[in-house]
């Protein structure tokens, strides 16, 4: 229900663009300040979007590491960038990192003189399989940073109360039980389920920006550690100062709002209703609908505070709003935040701020379902972390890509396809890989991806009961370990 306002500035822009001379309040064109704009000309974001592989940085990032590198076919810029091309492309095999570095893909990255394509003797995909495990992970992690950093100083992001706005929200990634991977992610089983567990699942929190889509910054650790930790734990690694991060009421607690003090950052998160109760009851109130009370959040017995702090209060403002969207029943947002100042940052603002929170989901849709990172196939806890941080740098390359081309063509970028956006990127890369920088076809990629928009949905969805479809009714379940069934069926056919 909170994706209300969002879908209502979508259908506003669709009916413009169908019809551009009607004026009428329901149909206005949305306020230049909530789009984005391009810093550059498009030339200049051409080489900006080379900028995005860090190969001036890349040398003092691996100096920061214990382990040795030296001369070798696949070297870490040319790794890293075929980390991040596996991810691109819908065919997330070695052998076709392979083909492709055989065709030359990678010798516009390859050192004067010594081409990959001329290097590279055997179809086997070992060279590449053991030079990705040599990759440090830190250099995944500063290269998804850089990214990010890149795309904001490119673009000119629309801000909230002069702080850009940041979406703060959490997920789950499958994996197989190879390796060592059990030991780090162990095998997840639903309460209700009996049957031994087979699956590993790994826990992820993401904090992604509001304007472009782009992922800020991505932890990932068992889910035996909680949300609310692993996102401590994120904010303490940089400084976040000028963002406004807006989550849900699972992060609506003492330690998040701590660590977002901690971060220099200004928060905006929903609180559940009996949490909202408590902060009231602390002050004195009664939590009541229009209530915007000046708070500090002091921590109880029950609450827990990030390791390293201290149990602080956390000063803010409590908001209870009631808001009525169209077609859904009437309900009561209480919110928590930072921002102190009720004139400049109204609680109705606010509430309407937060209301496009419901675009971080959208945008973890893509990452787990376009970028195929619900499912990770890796024989390695390492593995997994570096595949998972390079398809968040392939996903903000393409977020790059969108938003420039929203920027020049002037529409919002949440009315572009990302799955054509995708598709045209790796066709752009594949073709342009042993040529000059053509700004012609740059331009001509850009204004196709202005083009691929969204259908517009004349009639809303009917509600469906929640199901699931089984696929291959003829091959039979496997449960228990895989070496036991192999056993079980070499007895079987040793008796027939």
């Amino acid at each position: 229900m909170y994706a209300y306002n969002s879908i209502c500035i979508l259908t506003t822009l669709q009916k413009n663009a169908r019809q551009p001379k009607r004026k009428s309040p329901k149909t206005k064109t949305p306020p230049p300040s909530e789009l984005l704009r391009a810093r550059f000309s498009t030339a200049q974001l051409l080489g900006r979007f080379h900028q995005l592989l860090p190969v001036s940085l890349l040398a003092g990032w691996l100096a920061l590491s214990d382990q040795a590198f030296y001369a070798r076919a696949f070297t870490p810029l040319i790794t890293l960038w075929y980390l991040i091309f596996q991810r691109l492309s819908p065919n997330h095999h070695l052998s076709q990192v392979q083909e492709d570095a055989l065709a030359g893909g990678a010798d516009r990255l390859s050192p004067r003189g010594k081409r990959l394509s001329q290097q590279l003797q055997s179809e086997a995909t070992t060279s590449f399989s053991d030079a990705r495990q040599r990759l440090p992970l830190e250099v995944c992690r500063r290269t998804l940073w850089h990214s990010a950093t890149q795309t904001h100083k490119a673009l000119q992001l629309p801000q909230k109360f002069g702080l850009n706005l940041g979406l703060l929200d959490g997920s789950t990634s499958r994996l197989r039980p190879f390796g060592d991977i059990p030991e780090q992610f162990p095998p997840h089983r639903p309460g209700n389920c009996k049957k031994p567990a087979y699956w590993c699942l790994a826990r992820v929190v993401g904090v992604l920006c509001w304007a472009t889509g782009v992922v800020l910054d991505s932890a990932m650790a068992s889910p035996k550690t909680s949300e609310q930790a692993l996102t401590a734990q994120l904010l303490s690694e940089r400084s976040w100062e000028g963002w406004l991060l807006a989550a849900d009421r699972n992060f609506g607690v003492y330690s998040v709002a701590r660590a977002l003090l901690a971060a220099m950052a200004q928060g905006l998160l929903r609180l559940t209703e009996v949490r909202a109760r408590k902060l009231a009851r602390t002050a004195g109130l009664k939590l009541k609908a229009g209530l915007d009370l000046p708070i500090n959040w002091v921590p109880t017995r029950h609450d827990q505070c990030p390791a390293g702090l201290d149990p602080i209060p956390v000063p803010g403002r409590l908001i209870a709003v009631r808001v009525t969207p169209r077609g859904f029943r009437a309900f009561t947002l209480y919110l928590f935040t930072t921002l102190l100042d009720p004139l400049q940052c109204p609680a109705s603002e606010l509430a309407q701020i937060y209301g496009l929170r419901w675009n971080i989901e959208l945008c973890f849709r893509y990452i787990k379902a376009q970028m195929d990172l619900g499912f990770l196939e890796c024989h390695s806890a390492e593995m997994v972390r570096k595949e998972w941080l390079a398809g968040l740098i392939a996903y903000n390359l393409i977020r790059y890509t969108m938003g420039v081309a929203a920027a020049l063509a002037r529409v919002p970028v949440q009315l572009l396809s990302f799955s054509r956006a995708r598709e045209l990127l790796l066709g752009w890369c594949i073709r342009n890989s042993q040529r000059r920088r053509s700004c012609r076809a740059w331009k001509r990629l850009l204004s196709r991806i202005a083009k691929a928009r969204l259908p517009k949905r004349r009639k809303s969805r009917p509600s469906e009961p929640r199901a699931i479809r089984y696929f291959q009714k003829d091959v039979a379940k496997l449960e228990g370990s895989r070496a036991a069934a192999r056993e079980h069926l070499a007895k079987t056919n040793a008796k027939s």
